[in-house]
């Protein structure tokens, strides 16, 4: 009896894996303007790192500092892409819930909201890992970047554990379109935007003028660009990036649970409202 309790949790978990797959499925082209779009835009930030010598003089930077800056910005796009991938899937769960006419049921549902979580938290990742493994294929082969000195194991740990923190964030961000069906989708890539701002997807955190500087110290996001880029950049190892791993995992047991119960919060406040099938 109390192996079964986990057992049919672990199922319950995995349909709404299989649901979202179903779903991508469903509106594959979309998928296919997403991935096309992410593509055009990762290689417009490298390509505006690879030609900053004709923008500010032939002299002002070595080629071994534009490849420097090329691989930084490069990283940056990538590993942004995979957080923003990974904060959407979980913070639109309430809109394609409204789109498909079934929130009302997945509400009802004899299910625990943690087990409705994960489920769809695990699919954010392979989702996640699939559209960034093509973006960065793409990129590396358009602009032929030597990868040589990076640790491709420790970079997939650091990415790998900080979306546990990320995941935290996405539940809480999921709150926003459960309470304000009209403009709650919108409202979540504020929190995005502001993510991007502060962790240094295209600057260093310590070179941002204040208050971006000090907001970066508490964005998880930063924590994993950063490992991101030490291990593909300088090919630092998993025993020189445990540190950052290890704060990293912290945060995400931290922010889940409050995630979760921010979540639950809103939920009982959408049903006594009457706001879980209102889209306008």
């Amino acid at each position: 009896m109390t192996l079964a309790a986990p057992i049919h949790e672990l199922r319950a978990s995995y349909a709404f894996v299989e649901r979202n797959i179903n779903l991508t499925k469903r509106y594959w082209g979309w998928e296919v303007v997403w991935v096309l779009y992410t593509i055009a835009n990762s290689l417009a930030v490298v390509l505006i790192a690879q030609n900053v010598n004709a923008a500010v003089g032939a002299t002002a930077l070595s080629d071994l500092q534009v490849d420097q800056l090329v691989l930084f910005l490069a990283v940056g796009a990538i590993v942004w892409h995979y957080l923003a991938v990974v904060f959407e899937t979980v913070s639109d769960m309430i809109s394609w819930e409204r789109w498909e006419g079934t929130i009302e049921y997945t509400f009802m549902a004899p299910v625990r909201r943690s087990t409705h979580m994960v489920g769809t938290a695990l699919f954010s990742l392979v989702y996640g890992f699939i559209h960034t493994a093509v973006v960065l294929v793409v990129i590396v082969v358009v602009f032929d970047l030597n990868m040589g000195n990076a640790d491709y194991l420790a970079a997939s740990l650091v990415l790998l554990v900080g979306s546990v923190s990320l995941i935290g964030i996405g539940i809480m961000g999921a709150t926003l379109p459960l309470l304000y069906p009209e403009r709650g989708m919108q409202m979540t890539h504020v929190i995005q935007a502001t993510l991007v701002l502060i962790s240094g997807v295209y600057a260093v955190p310590k070179e941002m003028p204040e208050p971006l500087a000090t907001l970066s110290v508490i964005s998880p996001a930063t924590y994993v660009i950063q490992g991101i880029r030490d291990a593909l950049i300088n090919g630092d190892s998993v025993a020189d990036l445990w540190p950052t791993m290890l704060g990293l995992l912290a945060a995400g047991l931290v922010l889940i649970p409050v995630g979760v119960q921010v979540f639950s919060w809103g939920e009982r406040h959408a049903k006594r409202t009457g706001r879980l099938k209102r889209s306008g």
